[in-house]
């Protein structure tokens, strides 16, 4: 993380368990990409770093989709995710195709 650190001028040197208790909501990048790479850099797979995030608080659920944007591409998305998003999606998906195509 030393180099995205460099690059990107954000601390990186906490851990999750430092902030969850004092975090608050903070939309901007600052408060939330490094909390996104910190559920990243904690997480084991795809899965866990979602649970790594959520309980974050604040605003949770950009960083979830941010770790897990990141955590999709590095460890991939299990079959079984997939498929049960896809059959909770369902509905929403055909919608969205009969609107626009697959």
């Amino acid at each position: 993380m030393t180099e995205i650190e460099a690059h990107s001028g954000y601390d990186l040197g906490f851990s999750l368990v430092d902030i969850r208790a004092d975090y608050f909501f903070d939309a901007t990048c600052q408060g939330s990409v490094p909390q996104a790479l910190a559920a990243f850099r904690e997480g084991a797979d795809f899965e866990d770093v979602i649970r790594c995030a959520v309980p974050i608080g604040g605003d949770s659920d950009t960083i979830a989709c941010m770790a897990g944007a990141i955590a999709g591409a590095h460890y991939g998305v299990s079959v079984a995710i997939a498929e049960e998003v896809r059959e909770r999606l369902s509905g929403v998906l055909a919608l969205f195709e009969a609107r626009f195509g697959p």
